[in-house]
């Protein structure tokens, strides 16, 4: 008897209406549109306004469409993880929450918290439940407000960080597609270059923390930068070997959006054409968790019935990894 793999089934995203440009930003922190844009690839990102609406508003959105396309009853959902790291509150889940706005109560459901990475850790996860024959429909959301934990003053992370959600939909494959392979790695020591000073139970919040400003995300640009563009370059080329894949045999990289010099080099890496590499930094910025299933959300009609993917990652932690998808149907 052959291995149940678990095959992507459909795609759903969502990203808010609110557009925030670098033209905006040069307003409100000193930077400019040429230097934003020269360095990191994007030209705007979307912001969630609106009163009491966190980021399971986002992925229940994203949810209900990828429903909806699907034609899937939601009470037939049997698992919902959503990769986050800015959940409404800290427990109950955002997982938990979604679940119950879609409708979807016959699931049980949990956060993966990964950063940047944190899609495609809990995309494997859901795919071992179907692999393991528990589960026949796992939603897998990857979705992030960083505009809720950015300082607006730093021009270090305030031009980077976008709001939006995405989500696909595994089922057992009925065929050789699906999720084929993965990798993930992690480094703990590399925290002190990205992080969150304040608000965890290390330091809970306090009135001089947020005096400080230390419930905002901190990063070391140049140390960051040097991480990724290596590991994640690597852990994609790696994931070719594993798996005998040539240049040619790649028909897309799905990489994460945090800085188009770092996708960049890892096309390079992999010698594949730019032609192949999914991009849509320069429209939505860097998601976090949102990144690659909204890569797969706009790309979704060119992709075709076994189409090789090759997804890749890299986020705070550190934390990074690929995953080698064969794609499992045509979207008309």
């Amino acid at each position: 008897m052959s291995k149940i793999k678990a095959a992507i089934t459909g795609v759903g995203g969502y990203v808010p209406d609110y557009i925030l440009t670098n033209k905006e930003l040069e307003t409100m922190v000193e930077t400019s549109d040429e230097w934003i844009t020269s360095r990191t690839g994007i030209k705007e990102r979307r912001i969630l306004k609106g009163e009491n609406l966190g980021v399971s508003y986002m992925g229940a959105m994203a949810v209900k469409e990828l429903l909806a396309k699907t034609n899937t009853d939601p009470k037939d959902i049997d698992l919902i993880i959503f990769a986050t790291i800015t959940p409404d509150m800290p427990f109950p889940a955002a997982a938990n929450l979604v679940a119950t706005q879609v409708g979807a109560t016959n699931a049980f459901s949990f956060d993966v918290s990964a950063a940047c990475s944190g899609f495609i850790y809990a995309l494997t996860t859901g795919a071992k439940y179907i692999e393991a024959g528990m589960h026949k429909k796992v939603i897998v959301i990857g979705g992030d407000k960083m505009s809720s934990i950015l300082d607006y003053t730093d021009r270090t992370t305030c031009i980077i960080f976008g709001d939006g959600a995405g989500c696909v939909l595994l089922e057992p494959s009925k065929d050789d597609t699906g999720i084929i392979d993965s990798i993930h790695k992690s480094d703990g020591s590399g925290a002190q270059y990205l992080h969150i000073k304040a608000g965890g139970s290390l330091k809970p919040a306090t009135h001089e923390s947020v005096d400080a400003r230390e419930h905002y995300v901190y990063q070391e640009g140049s140390a960051v930068f040097k991480f990724a563009v290596t590991n994640m370059a690597d852990i994609a080329a790696k994931m070719m070997e594993r798996n005998n894949l040539k240049a040619e045999d790649v028909n897309w990289l799905a990489p994460h959006q945090a800085n188009k010099r770092i996708i960049d080099a890892t096309a390079s890496r992999m010698g594949i054409s730019e032609e192949t590499v999914m991009m849509n930094i320069e429209r939505y910025g860097n998601t976090t968790g949102g990144t690659i299933p909204l890569l797969l959300w706009d790309y979704e009609k060119q992709l075709k019935k076994g189409d090789n993917l090759i997804i890749a990652a890299f986020g705070g932690g550190f934390t990074w990894g690929s995953i080698y998808v064969r794609w499992s149907y045509d979207t008309n």
